[in-house]
Formats: C-alpha cells, structure tokens, sequence
C-alpha cells in the first residue's frame, strides 16, 4: 500500500516503514504527525485519485530528527565588471518515518503494528565485574564525511 501525499508544498510517494526528509516542519521529535493531502492511494492494486483530494485518507508519520542539508554555493560573477559575490545556503530538513498509510474510517491501532525506530546495540565488558553488558545507544544522525583542506606547498628560498 503507498499513497502520494503533499507534505510541506512537495508530493512524496511514501509507503509504511519509508524515511522520508521533508521541508522542516514544527514538530519537536519523537512526535506523531499526520499528513491529510493525500492525492492518489493505491491498496493493494485498487487506485483511488482524488479530486484533487480524498476524502478521509492519512498518512501518520513519526519525527525522527531536525537536520541540514549538504551546503550550496552560489557565485554571481559579471565579467568584466569588476563584480564577484559568493553566497552559501544550508537548507534544513526534518526527518520522519511513515508509520502507516490510512484510507477513509482507519486508525493506525487497526493497521498493523508501527514500525520501530533502529537502534544500534553492541557489547561492552566491564573490567570490575567481569562480565558483559548490553548497551544501547540513541541513533545519530548521519553526516557527510568532512572534505580535507589541500595542503599547503611551502618553497624555500635558495641563497
């Protein structure tokens, strides 16, 4: 089942258990949102188009995190002008894991049963006591890895 929904002035086809990033939205993370602008569903074969909406169907989302976008350079230049501008811009995203897409009368407790966040788990030995442990740990956003600057060429001087 996956339906296209409009989630912040931008149509996304999502489906259940879909990480999505979408224009920042004012939720705090952790929570439920539901996203009502659905323009097609699709159940099992049986489309549904809206005109331009339909009626009654959602689709619940969870917030997973606030993040940025990889950063873009803007340089405006007028040749022979005398005219140069740099400008960067980080756009910023919010995070959200589709819980479930609903048509019209559902609730997610009738659908089935939400999806959980990952978490990543490893083992840790505890020199003191002697034995292993199982610790978890909250799930990082991840980044892009960072670029390294060219070094710089150094030239002696010769006498």
């Amino acid at each position: 089942m996956y339906a296209i929904v409009e989630i912040a002035g931008q149509q996304f086809k999502v489906e259940r258990g879909q990480r999505v990033y979408v224009h920042r939205l004012e939720a705090n993370e952790g929570a439920n949102v539901e996203f009502s602008n659905v323009l097609l569903l699709d159940n099992a074969g049986k489309i549904s188009v809206g005109n331009p909406l339909i009626d009654g169907a959602k689709v619940a989302a969870t917030v997973v995190s606030h993040v940025k976008g990889d950063k873009v350079a803007v340089f405006k230049k007028k040749r022979r002008k005398t005219y140069q501008k740099w400008n960067n811009h980080r756009q910023h995203f919010t995070e959200i894991l589709i819980q479930g897409v609903l048509g019209k009368g559902e609730s997610l407790k009738d659908s089935l049963p939400a999806v959980k966040r990952e978490v990543k788990t490893h083992r840790k030995f505890n020199a003191k006591t002697a034995d292993a442990t199982e610790v978890v740990e909250k799930p990082v956003a991840k980044k892009a890895p960072a670029k390294k600057a060219a070094a710089k060429k150094t030239t002696k001087k010769k006498d």
